[in-house]
């Protein structure tokens, strides 16, 4: 419950922070952009009611500078079909129930060969507003002005006040899937050593597999991140942070990938067993072993998440070397207690094979989470290759079918 209520903490606390944030920053900046729009377009005298200009700024402005130039272009070409859809209507007809409909019509047509893709629908919008306050004669120009303008305001406003860099939350997701996976695998090795049956591994099985939202979460704030430091004013801070973020992240997806393999392989093996005696698939020896072997994987990957925050990097990698050196030796343990002869037991064979790869896959994807990206290129450099990659264990083809054709 205590786990629970710190989980709902730190959700509520980034949502509402935004993991280090200021809060109400983008409301401000919105909000500066539509005043200033106003302002500019009613200095200027473009129209009496220069509502077009503040409706492109807030269009604009964007989350990072990068989506704000990119999708700004878009919305751009939106509020213009829209109004110049508008003016054609307006200085022919006023608004009727038919000039509406032939507004929407227009801007749609004009939208789908401008191909504005997701701003399709910003030209309809505008045109009604336009043709609402007045697009005919001289107010048409007027219009096209303020689109323009608006425009400009919400690039400026993007650019000089407080481009967001999200290089901080990208971290703290990463950190915080670290976490949830090191606890799903502890709790998975706590199991272990209960009462086991067939339920039991579909249980943590599920579990497991439940971890693939946080890790499409993370996924997306470090793709965020990515995004925000394209045409940064501090990109040299966003480049400093990005080599840590994508390698613990693909590292950390593909320990996800690992424990779900390993999880897989122990529930296949109580499917070939009889359902009175689903719980010694593994022996108590065994089940120990594997929960000792799980308990140094969670622990390890729990030390990854401080990796990615950068604090403290070169202790929090050591502490994974540790941990990956007792992997090995539990892994020597378990292989010699799930040693059989395939002659006598072939599926039993067959499904151990599977759960020792899975677990030394495991192992090396841990290994790969806490690399150090700097060291590999110091070793390429020198040498001119890189060392050679741990590989699975070798079990040969079969050793694989159980586990990984079906997880």
């Amino acid at each position: 419950m205590h786990s629970l209520r710190e989980q709902l903490r730190k959700r509520v606390r980034t949502a509402m922070f935004g993991g280090g944030r200021i809060p109400g920053l983008r409301t401000a900046k919105v909000t500066l952009a539509v005043m200033a729009a106003y302002l500019l377009a009613a200095a200027l005298q473009l129209s009496d009611h220069p509502i077009v200009a503040p409706l492109m700024a807030l269009l604009v402005v964007q989350l990072t500078l990068y989506q704000t130039l990119l999708h700004g272009l878009g919305r751009v070409g939106g509020v213009l079909a829209g109004v110049l859809v508008a003016v054609v209507v307006a200085n022919w007809v006023g608004l009727s129930w038919w000039s509406l409909g032939a507004v929407v019509a227009g801007s749609l047509v004009i939208g789908r060969l401008w191909r504005l893709g997701p701003h399709l629908f910003e030209a309809p919008i505008t045109a009604m507003l336009v043709l609402e306050v007045g697009g005919g004669g001289s107010l048409g120009l007027a219009r096209v002005t303020e689109a323009l303008v608006g425009a400009m305001v919400g690039v400026v406003v993007s650019v000089v006040i407080a481009p967001p860099l999200y290089v901080r939350p990208a971290a703290e997701a990463i950190g915080q899937l670290a976490t949830g996976l090191a606890g799903v695998t502890a709790d998975f090795a706590k199991g272990l050593r209960r009462q086991w049956s067939r339920s039991a591994a579909d249980h943590w099985l599920d579990k497991i597999r439940a971890m693939s939202s946080e890790v499409s979460r993370a996924d997306q704030a470090v793709a965020q991140a990515e995004e925000s430091a394209k045409l940064h004013p501090r990109v040299r801070a966003a480049r400093e942070a990005q080599p840590r973020l994508r390698p613990v992240l693909t590292g950390l997806e593909r320990c996800h990938l690992s424990l779900r393999t390993v999880a897989r392989a122990v529930l296949d093996r109580t499917y070939f067993m009889p359902d009175r005696q689903q719980g010694i698939a593994y022996t108590p020896a065994q089940r120990e072993a594997l929960a000792d072997l799980l308990g140094s994987a969670a622990v390890a990957i729990e030390h990854i998440g401080p990796i990615a925050s950068g604090v403290e990097v070169a202790t929090a990698r050591e502490r994974v070397a540790s941990h990956l050196l007792a992997m090995e030796e539990q892994l020597d343990i378990l292989s010699g207690l799930l040693m059989v002869d395939p002659q006598s037991d072939h599926a039993a064979w067959k499904q151990h094979g599977a759960l020792l790869a899975s677990i030394d896959r495991l192992r090396v994807e841990i290994a790969s989470a806490a690399i150090d990206p700097d060291g590999l290129a110091e070793q390429r450099g020198q040498t001119g290759h890189l060392d050679p990659v741990p590989q699975v264990s070798e079990v040969g083809p079969e050793g694989l079918e159980p586990s990984l054709a079906r997880t």
